[in-house]
């Protein structure tokens, strides 16, 4: 039997696992992603993981015929590496992945994407519904999407394709996204910026009967989304960010042309009625063509994990019929 090995890399944690040529899971091990000295110490990191992965399978690293790492940005993916990640402290300002994974499991097949482009392999790969036109958007800390247009994973020349939480959905740009930019889509609906849309729209009303705690250092997108049904202003915030999504769904869905958007992020999966329903109650009225079927994606927080096991048994496509030798 062949083994497959796939690592979700995160700002937070790191988790590996073993697959079998079935591509079901036999072991996984997670750790927290290192805060430094350097990026050598998230390698370790990684590295460790797959050892760890590998002797819960009782494998030797070099059974694993293939691997992939699906991983924050940006990515340098001539060099295999993540270039200056926005996400961790400055002192780490590059992450080699590709080839160090490659020496461990003595293997040059190991593939490096971006996570929500390992997303949109996961769900090409383990969903019952995977048409060649599919997308998978997560509405995290930030907001990104995994593309598959015409049965080809898209993910740009540097491996950065899919940000598209960085399209503009408001022209007059009352927000500034964490990138510096304004009016991004990011910078309404994503986890980290709701709490400061919540306080932008509450300067719009002036005189305010809530109880969220807006002045609290601690104050965060879960409190807007506990108040909902019992907070009117919680509501609102709640409404706005719909119509927000609501655009940045239909933007990707006129880009794109997908059959199928599978969402996912925390935002997403811990909210799914206040998040997803509201997006699939407005698409039809926004997108001109086809109006793709928005769903939750049945991976849960497995998605990209499960779409580093794919690409590892794919050769980086999640194609079934494709098979690395």
């Amino acid at each position: 039997m062949a083994y497959y090995a796939g690592v979700d890399l995160g700002a937070t944690n790191v988790r590996a696992a073993v697959a079998d040529d079935e591509g079901d899971v036999v072991s996984v091990h997670r750790a927290n992603t290192p805060n430094g000295p350097t990026g050598i110490a998230v390698t370790e990191a990684v590295l460790e993981c797959l050892r760890e992965a590998c002797e819960a399978a009782d494998l030797p690293p070099a059974a694993i015929r293939a691997a992939a790492i699906g991983s924050i940005g940006p990515l340098d993916l001539a060099e295999g590496a993540i270039d200056n990640p926005a996400n961790l402290p400055d002192t780490i300002d590059r992450i080699p992945l590709t080839g160090p994974v490659g020496q461990l499991i003595d293997s040059d097949s190991v593939y490096l994407h971006n996570d929500t482009v390992a997303g949109v392999i996961g769900e090409r790969f383990y969903s019952d519904r995977n048409p060649d036109d599919m997308v998978y958007l997560t509405i995290s800390s930030g907001i990104g999407a995994g593309v598959c247009v015409d049965g080809q994973v898209l993910s740009g020349w540097d491996g950065n394709a899919g940000e598209v939480g960085h399209m503009v959905v408001d022209p007059q740009g009352r927000r500034t996204c964490g990138c510096g930019r304004d009016g991004h889509w990011e910078a309404y609906c994503s986890g980290n910026n709701i709490p400061e849309y919540a306080k932008l729209l509450a300067e719009d009303a002036g005189t305010l009967d809530t109880d969220l705690p807006l002045s609290d250092p601690d104050f965060s997108a879960v409190d807007v989304f506990a108040a909902a049904g019992e907070d009117d202003f919680a509501d609102h915030v709640i409404d706005q960010v719909a119509h927000w999504n609501a655009l940045g769904v239909a933007n990707v869905a006129q880009a794109y042309a997908p059959l199928v958007v599978y969402v996912g992020g925390a935002v997403a999966l811990e909210n799914e009625e206040l998040v997803v329903d509201p997006i699939c109650e407005r698409i039809e009225d926004l997108v001109f063509n086809n109006v793709p079927d928005v769903q939750l994606t049945n991976l849960g927080d497995d998605v990209v994990l499960k779409g580093a096991i794919a690409s590892a048994m794919t050769g980086g496509t999640g194609d079934r019929s494709r098979t690395v030798a």
